[in-house]
Order: structure tokens, then C-alpha cells, then sequence
């Protein structure tokens, strides 16, 4: 019988009791319970099985998937929605490699995840064994630590290393190799250390240079005419409730992308949709929150050369990167916030009052495109516009919902309609543009959440990728209702096939079959609809939730339209 290993108050402290063993596999729950895990993502294979004994030793739940793809997308997915560290298990060689694009994914996307692979005995390493590949050397440019454990004794620690390792600066992902020799040996429980996670991490709460916020909140109270523009790390740091109360003293306006959005509810007067390039044409000082000047911001370009930009971020190297900035600020967006207004809080201006004229000339803008994004929004055309689409699925979604996006340009037509009803409920494939997150997001958040609803926004390009763990949500009672716009094309890359080679050309690699997911579903033990009537979007949604099954109700959309987002995009030009 193994002895439990517990920690005192030094941080670490070895098991004792006379010669009593303890296998890798039993140390690695340990110290994954340590970490506060409470679920594994997994598609099994011989090397990792000890893992599974170590997991259900301690209580862990065990996720087992059709695919290793959607094994470490569920791992990110946990994470996004959690702020905990998801993990995945999967088997040696094309094992491993099938869970890189979800492990790149979260790289992109600053995710703390854990990615744990099997290997053979180690003295077979280099022999050209089953699954014989240089995992660590594969995915160390798209991790902050990746290492083999060389031994049973260093399971635990490493598994620490591994967790640490994932909040060095911005999140993102660790991967640990474990050959099969390390989990099966067993050792003297004198030697299995396993640090408790409480006793050795350091708080990433930091508001960054002090001078600099100084700086920044200096501006701010001079500022006439200021915008704030929030990034996924505000979901990150958890600083939802900050922003809010941070742009109602100073009487601010917010735009809020990627998991940020739903901070700003269409009722708060401080939050913008659909005017960001208004306020930048006008603004006298802008302030970017975690969000890096990428793709999406034009790589900088889309920020007026001659206004002073202040960033905020928690990676060093994304600050000032493509585009100068005024003051730069290495820092949690929560605790610079709450600085910035500890400073203005006793001071006479701060500039909210004057800064009204602003709001409000912001405001009639916003109401005019939401007058012109309103006539299509009700459109009753057949095949179906994407924009009713999307209104429909607006209209749908409680306070609760916590939304999934994963698609091309049924997500992009999406965005500016589609509004969460809250923080912490809308997440999608990211700055990588990864697609076939979509059902392994989904299964996330019911883990996390199984009292919640979860809504998904598919392409039918994108369900076909990950979709058949439809089948592992039904088998795990993981309900969530997925709606996927159904226009039988991969229809964003479609447009710039057309655009560069020709209208002829429309046709080669993205015509897809005309697939009834609604049939997909109910084979497997589902709910599931066809809707093609523009007015059967809403009955079929409220059916769908009334069963309390998974449930897809797939909406055959206008293929022959573009979003304004796609057709804009530099690569399609």
C-alpha cells in the first residue's frame, strides 16, 4: 500500500515511513493534485497508462477523447475559461505530434496549459522504437519549458517546474515527456518529494514600473478625448470588475476583444462595438491593455502615427512591438488599473466630466452602424444571411451562456453582433486562428461549468475537424448546443482564391459536401435540426435547449457572401 506524500509548511516535505514505495505514476497525481487539477484531457496508449493510476489514485477525472488534437484544445479550453492549468496525456510519437496545433494554439493564445507525453523505456531512446521522436526538441519553440523527466525521483519536481514555468511572464504552455520506465519504476516514498504549490509560486500580480503608472495616469487626467482598448488578458488577470469601475470614474471608452468581450454589456454606457477607427481618428491619447499590435491591429498600422499610445502587457517582448509607444508598462492589466486610480482617486480632475462631450459624440456614431448593421440583421433572404444568423443566436444567448466560436467567416460576420451578457463568456480559436477548437472548447466549459449553458458558432468547415467528439460529450454527458453556419464551402479562404486567381478558380479545395448535421447529430445521440427558413432559427434553438441533449442545429447559410472582416484582410487581396 503507498503512503500518501504530504507537504508542511517548508514548502516540501518527504514521505516517511520505513520502506514503503511509490510509483512515477502515483507521484505524478500527487503533485498534479498538488497543482489544483481536478480533470485530464487523454487518448490512451500503452506508455501513459500509469498516468491514469495516478490520476484516479487522487480523485482526478479522466476525459477520454477520439483525437489528441482535441485531447490539448480541451486542455487550452479548460484553461481560457477556468484561469487554472489545463492538462492533457497523450501516447509517444504521432500521439505527441497530433497535440501540437493545440499546444500551438495556446502558445498563440497565452494559455497555461500542460501537455504530458509518454515515451518507451528510456534505454530504447534513439533505437528507432515505437513513437521514437524528438518531442521536446519539437516543441520547445512553442512552449516555455519542454524536458524529458530523467528519473521516478524527479517526477513530482519537474511536474512543478512544468506549472511554474507556465506563468513566466504572459501564460502559455509546458510539456513534459515521461518514459514509461520513469511512471512504472516505483521508489522509497523518503524520496518522493512533492512541493505543494501554495509554498513555492510567486505572485504575477504586479503593477509594473511605478514611475511609469505615474506616468500614465498624468496623461490620462489631461486627456480630452481618450479610448482604452482591452485585450485577452484582462480575462487573464481577472480584472473584469476593474474595468468596469476603471472607465466609469474616469469616464472612459472601452473596446474589448477577444476573451474581454462581455465585459462591457450593451447596457453599460462606457462600452463600444463598432467604432474603434472613430475614436482613433479623434483620440488624443490611446491605451492598449494586453492586446499585442498583431495581424488583428494591423501590426500597429491601424494606431494613429501621432498619438500617444500607452501598453500595457505581461510580456516584456510584446510591448512596443510594431509600433512605438509613449509609456510601456510591463504589468497585471488589473493592478495597473487599480494603481492608476489609487493615484486619480484623491485628485481634483481626473477628466471624467470633460470627457462627456466625447462619450456622447462616440455614441451617435455607435448608433448609426448599429442602424445600418440592422437591415440585414433582420433579413428573411434564403439561403440564409450570416448576419441574421448571427442575430438570431444573440438573441438567444442568457446571461449565463458562456459562447464558442470557432469558424472563419461565419465567426467574423459574428463579431460585431454576437454580445455576451457578461465577462468570462465568450471565448474563440484566437489570434492563431486555429479551427476545430469549437467542440473541444465546448466539452471544456461543461466540465468546468456543468451548470451552465454552452453555446458554439461553428463553420462547417471547422466542425468537420474535431467534430466526432461530439460523440465523447454525449458518452460523458457534457450537453452543449452547437449551430453550425452551413454554406458547404471553406468560404474565407474561398474568397481570396477567387479575388487572386479568379472567379473560376472559386471552387478548387473549398467546396465542401453538402453535409445534414443535424442527421450527424442524432446518430450519435444527440439533438439535432436542418433549418434553411431564416424564421425557424429561434424555434430550433429553444428545442434544442428544451432537450437537454447535445444538440446541433445546423443552418444551411448564403455561401455567395462575405464578411466586411475577410474582405479587408491584406492575405486575400
Amino acid at each position: 500500500m503507498d503512503q500518501t506524500v504530504t507537504a508542511g509548511a517548508g514548502g516540501t516535505t518527504p514521505a516517511s515511513g520505513g520502506n514503503e514505495t511509490i510509483t512515477g505514476g502515483r507521484l505524478l497525481g500527487k503533485a498534479l493534485k498538488a497543482e489544483g487539477v481536478d480533470v485530464i484531457f487523454t487518448l490512451t496508449g500503452g506508455e501513459i497508462v500509469d498516468v491514469y493510476d495516478g490520476c484516479i489514485n487522487e480523485g482526478i477525472k479522466i476525459i477520454d477523447v477520439r483525437h489528441e488534437q482535441v485531447a490539448a484544445h480541451a486542455a487550452e479550453g479548460y484553461s481560457r475559461i477556468t484561469g487554472k492549468t489545463g492538462v492533457a496525456v497523450v501516447t509517444a510519437g504521432i500521439g505527441t505530434t497530433n497535440a501540437i496545433s493545440g499546444v500551438a494554439n495556446a502558445f498563440g493564445s497565452e494559455s497555461a496549459m500542460l501537455l504530458i507525453g509518454g515515451f518507451m523505456q528510456s534505454d530504447q531512446r534513439r533505437r528507432n522504437c515505437l513513437g521514437d521522436l524528438p518531442h521536446t526538441a519539437i516543441l520547445r519553440p512553442i512552449t516555455k519549458f519542454a524536458e524529458v523527466v530523467p528519473s521516478t525521483a524527479q517526477v513530482a519536481e519537474m511536474t512543478s517546474m512544468a506549472f511554474r514555468e507556465c506563468y513566466n511572464g504572459a501564460p502559455g504552455p509546458s510539456y513534459l515527456e515521461m518514459p514509461v520506465d520513469v511512471l512504472r519504476s516505483s521508489i522509497d516514498v523518503s524520496k518522493a518529494r512533492v512541493p505543494v504549490a501554495g509554498h513555492y509560486k510567486a505572485s504575477t500580480k504586479t503593477y509594473g514600473n511605478a514611475n511609469d503608472v505615474e506616468r500614465l495616469a498624468t496623461m490620462l487626467a489631461a486627456s480630452e478625448r481618450p479610448c482604452v482598448l482591452f485585450g485577452s488578458q484582462l480575462w487573464t488577470c481577472k480584472a473584469s470588475d476593474v474595468a468596469v469601475e476603471f472607465c466609469r470614474q474616469l469616464n472612459l471608452p472601452a473596446f474589448a476583444s477577444g476573451s474581454a468581450r462581455g465585459t462591457f454589456t450593451a447596457e453599460n454606457p462606457h462600452g463600444f462595438q463598432h467604432t474603434r477607427r472613430n475614436a482613433f481618428e479623434k483620440a488624443d491619447l490611446i491605451v492598449v491593455f494586453g492586446l499585442p499590435f498583431d495581424f488583428r491591429m494591423g501590426y500597429g498600422k491601424s494606431l494613429p502615427a501621432n498619438t500617444p499610445i500607452v501598453q500595457i502587457d505581461l510580456d516584456y517582448r510584446m510591448v512596443g512591438k510594431n509600433h512605438d509607444v509613449t509609456v510601456g508598462i510591463v504589468g497585471d492589466t488589473g493592478e495597473v488599473m487599480k494603481k492608476v486610480l489609487e493615484i486619480l482617486g484623491s485628485s481634483k480632475d481626473n477628466g471624467a466630466r470633460r470627457r462627456e462631450p466625447w462619450l456622447e459624440h462616440l455614441r451617435v456614431l455607435e448608433r448609426k452602424a448599429g442602424e445600418v448593421l440592422a437591415t440585414k440583421l433582420h433579413s428573411n433572404s434564403r439561403p440564409i444571411h450570416p448576419l441574421r444568423l448571427a442575430y438570431e443566436i444573440n438573441e438567444f444567448l442568457t446571461k449565463d451562456s458562456i459562447f464558442i466560436g470557432d469558424a472563419g467567416d461565419v465567426l467574423t460576420f459574428a463579431g460585431p453582433v454576437i454580445l455576451p451578457k457578461a465577462a468570462g463568456k465568450w471565448f474563440d480559436t484566437g489570434p492563431m486562428g486555429t479551427l476545430g477548437v469549437g467542440t473541444p472548447f465546448a466539452m471544456a466549459a461543461k466540465v468546468a461549468h456543468p451548470d451552465q449553458e454552452v453555446v458554439g458558432l461553428f463553420g462547417d468547415g471547422s466542425f468537420a475537424m474535431t467534430g466526432f467528439d461530439f460523440e465523447t460529450c454525449v458518452r460523458f454527458n457534457l450537453p452543449f448546443i452547437g449551430i453550425i453556419g452551413n454554406n458547404s464551402y471553406m468560404n474565407q479562404p474561398r474568397f481570396g482564391t477567387k479575388s487572386h486567381l479568379g472567379a473560376e478558380y472559386g471552387d478548387v479545395a473549398t467546396k465542401l459536401g453538402d453535409i445534414p448535421y443535424g442527421e450527424f447529430a442524432k446518430m450519435l445521440g444527440g439533438y439535432g435540426e436542418d433549418v434553411r427558413d431564416p424564421d425557424q432559427i429561434q424555434p430550433a434553438l429553444r428545442r434544442a435547449r428544451d432537450s437537454g441533449k447535445c444538440a446541433l442545429i445546423n443552418v444551411w447559410v448564403d455561401p455567395e457572401v462575405f464578411s466586411p472582416g475577410t474582405s479587408r484582410q491584406t492575405m486575400y487581396k
